[in-house]
């Protein structure tokens, strides 16, 4: 399935230095940043520095080490904003949209991570 990515979608620009952003985390092919609009106290954004439009996209194109410094770049964001699982009721929820089903605004991959209070269990009207 061919898919059509645009390089002027927002967080291209973010990539490209085009756009500020507050970041938590960067490596060799990812960056993490705080959302602009949290849905949480804790709401970031973690994105591939290369152009993929979603999940299915990114594993089916994208070399392994992307893909493993992208799970890696989630991890670390985990760990710097102190949120793994355990005994002091800390935790997250990662969310990743895909296509017009899934209510994806921006056609980059990205994944959202959110903490800091509890959020029911599923996401859905």
């Amino acid at each position: 399935m061919p898919y059509d990515y645009d390089p002027e979608n927002i967080f291209a620009k973010i990539v490209r230095g085009e756009i500020p952003n507050d970041t938590v985390l960067e490596t060799a092919h990812s960056l993490a940043f705080n959302d602009i609009g949290p849905q949480a106290p804790v709401h970031v954004l973690v994105i591939p520095k290369g152009p993929y439009v979603n999940w299915d996209h990114f594993v089916a194109a994208a070399s392994a080490d992307e893909v493993l410094d992208f799970a890696r770049a989630i991890h670390g964001v985990v760990e710097a904003k102190g949120l793994e699982p355990g005994a002091d009721g800390q935790g997250y929820r990662l969310i990743m949209n895909a296509g017009e089903a899934g209510v994806q605004e921006v056609q980059h991959l990205h994944v959202h991570i959110l903490s800091g209070k509890t959020m029911g269990r599923m996401v859905c009207d």
